[in-house]
């Protein structure tokens, strides 16, 4: 069957991100391999305060400022300032408890050459109780679930992502927050403000948050994945990734025309999604995408 003999919507992937430590910048690819968990080594690490609890820019801005890169076998951290962090893609140091939201699990601990990096980085501007930080490394033998209310109780699994193992947005979606935000005075932002891991190119504004079930022609079969839930918006994209300087100017445009009702109106950008078919797979730019209207 043709992926899109059943299709009610015809698109493409314009873009791929991963996001390799939680809330720090990411990676833009041409090609990424699927995992049950979402894009391979998407927020496979994450910062954790003293007692085990992750941080994002929410409380540490200057997060945004570390960009990582994958080289070889290493994944290379920089931030302005700093000599280069290479940590092995493979290496962890010992075992360790960490919380990400509500859930508490078992990570790996990256040792005390990458704690000070990041204490040395983040910690002059953080508060007391932040200064001392540590970087872990996601159990690959936990199951950290998604929440089944949202995926029909079917068992899906992410990684350190806040809840869901992809997120879905579109460039006619960052095309019309321009144009509002233009219409307002205001700079445009580009697509990483929203952090998503694929942006869909070839649909209307917002086309994404109607779509339920979607599937992907790669080289080596059809991969399919689902959007379950809307993504809600914290002051996180109001904060410029080039500078790590937070202005309300993207939250102030969201809030004219983005309240969803399926979260009780909190402000959505994106779409939750999760992986239904195709580990191993590989999504690529530019492969076509076939989607089936779900929402309303």
């Amino acid at each position: 069957m043709n992926l899109f003999d059943d299709a009610d919507l015809q698109a493409r992937i314009d873009q791929l991100w991963v996001y390799p430590v939680k809330s720090c910048a990411g990676v833009s690819l041409d090609q990424a391999a699927l995992t049950p968990t979402g894009l391979e080594w998407d927020r496979a690490w994450m910062v954790v305060d003293a007692r085990g609890d992750f941080v994002t820019q929410r409380e540490l801005p200057r997060m945004a400022l570390i960009q990582p890169a994958f080289k070889l076998d290493q994944l290379v951290l920089r931030a302005p300032g700093m000599l280069a962090l290479h940590l092995s893609l493979d290496g962890v140091e010992f075992a360790r408890r960490a919380r990400v939201w509500d859930d508490e699990v078992e990570a790996w601990d990256m040792g005390d050459l990458a704690a000070q990096w990041f204490s040395d980085f983040l910690g002059p501007d953080a508060p007391d109780d932040l200064k001392q930080l540590r970087l872990v490394r996601f159990d690959p033998e936990v199951r950290r679930l998604c929440s089944m209310k949202w995926t029909g109780g079917r068992e899906s699994v992410t990684q350190f992502a806040d809840g869901f193992g992809v997120l879905v947005a579109s460039t006619a979606s960052l095309d019309e927050l321009n144009d509002r935000l233009a219409r307002a005075g205001q700079a445009p932002v580009d697509m990483r403000r929203f952090r998503p891991n694929v942006v869909l190119g070839g649909v209307a504004s917002a086309d994404e948050d109607r779509i339920g079930a979607w599937r992907v022609q790669t080289e080596g079969g059809v991969a399919a994945l689902e959007n379950v839930k809307p993504c809600a918006r914290c002051p996180i994209p109001n904060i410029d990734p080039a500078t790590a300087i937070p202005s309300p100017a993207v939250s102030d445009a969201l809030q004219t025309y983005r309240q969803d009702r399926r979260l009780n109106g909190a402000i959505t950008f994106g779409m939750n999604a999760i992986v239904v078919e195709g580990d191993g797979l590989v999504l690529r730019t530019g492969q076509a995408v076939g989607a089936n209207w779900t929402f309303d």
